[in-house]
């Protein structure tokens, strides 16, 4: 079955006026074609002079939105001929669209299970797999909130908290996070805890469920919640505009590591699967890795 080209969905995906997830707007695709326009104006070098144009689908965690649109432009001074279209969603939603059969060359994921998934389901090129950077779980409230939440001890406190589903990286870290404060139950799978499950435990507090991290950040920044958890990467650019309560150990949450593959594109030709692996290896490289430390976001991942 011929794969589904995800043109309009990514135009609606992708938000570029947020520092982190899931977690948009078609500026990603016109930011990486100004780019490429401009390196075409000031003359292509030797090596992207012999290339030939195509064009790459990239699925992103939301919360790398940001930081990947700087790198698209990074990437297209040397490689104005390829075309670098962003997907950003939750890893979640990004996975059940892959597996769907939507075209897709790069899957760059804010947690390990929905790459594990994506492996387990034959959809990963061998070999391409790596892990690129660690986030951190953050408590968030609007500057000069006046909110007596300290952190997750004291979540139960707020009016109202944004909070991402079960099946966003960072709702299923902030879940496991209460689950080892004693705040919710043991269960073998946190992700399943429902929004109205927390909601008690926390004392019957309005919770109100995000589809990814962005929407949580906008939810806290726009004054509809009282508070939110996202990455402290979602931070950047915003720090006149909210407080960081608490940054959440590693303790309560495990590492929150971001691994990236390249996908089994059937419809890609030799040309497009160059790319892609041309490009996934630039954002394992060290030029890169700097800008993703000034994203707060930690390279020092195995």
């Amino acid at each position: 079955m011929k794969k589904r080209i995800l043109s309009v969905l990514m135009a609606a995906a992708v938000i570029f006026s947020m520092a982190g997830c899931s977690e948009g707007s078609s500026e990603a695709s016109d930011t990486a074609d100004d780019a490429s326009a401009e390196a075409a104006d000031d003359g292509e070098s030797d090596d992207a002079a012999g290339e030939e144009e195509t064009e790459i689908q990239v699925f992103i965690a939301a919360s790398l939105n940001t930081v990947m649109t700087e790198l698209a432009e990074m990437y297209n001074e040397d490689h104005p001929n390829v075309k670098i279209t962003y997907n950003a969603d939750s890893s979640g939603t990004l996975l059940t669209q892959i597996e769907e059969g939507y075209e897709c060359d790069i899957f760059f994921s804010a947690a390990q299970k929905q790459m594990d998934d994506l492996e387990a389901d034959g959809l990963m090129a061998e070999g391409t797999r790596a892990n690129v950077v660690n986030n951190q779980v953050v408590v968030i409230t609007l500057k000069d909130s006046g909110t007596k939440v300290t952190g997750l001890e004291n979540l139960g406190d707020a009016e109202s908290i944004a909070l991402a589903g079960g099946s966003v990286p960072v709702g299923k870290y902030t879940r496991q996070a209460l689950i080892n404060l004693g705040i919710l139950p043991e269960t073998d799978d946190p992700a399943t805890i429902t929004t109205e499950e927390i909601s008690e435990a926390l004392g019957g507090v309005e919770i109100s469920e995000q589809d990814n991290v962005s929407k949580v950040l906008m939810a806290v920044t726009e004054g509809s919640c009282e508070v939110g958890t996202t990455y402290y990467s979602d931070a950047y650019g915003y720090e006149d505009d909210i407080d960081i309560l608490q940054t959440v150990s590693y303790d309560l949450t495990g590492d929150v590591i971001y691994p990236i593959a390249r996908v089994v594109n059937e419809e890609a030709d030799s040309t497009q699967n160059a790319a892609a692996d041309d490009f996934l290896a630039f954002v394992l490289s060290d030029e890169a890795k700097a800008v993703f430390d000034s994203y707060y976001f930690d390279t020092n991942v195995e």
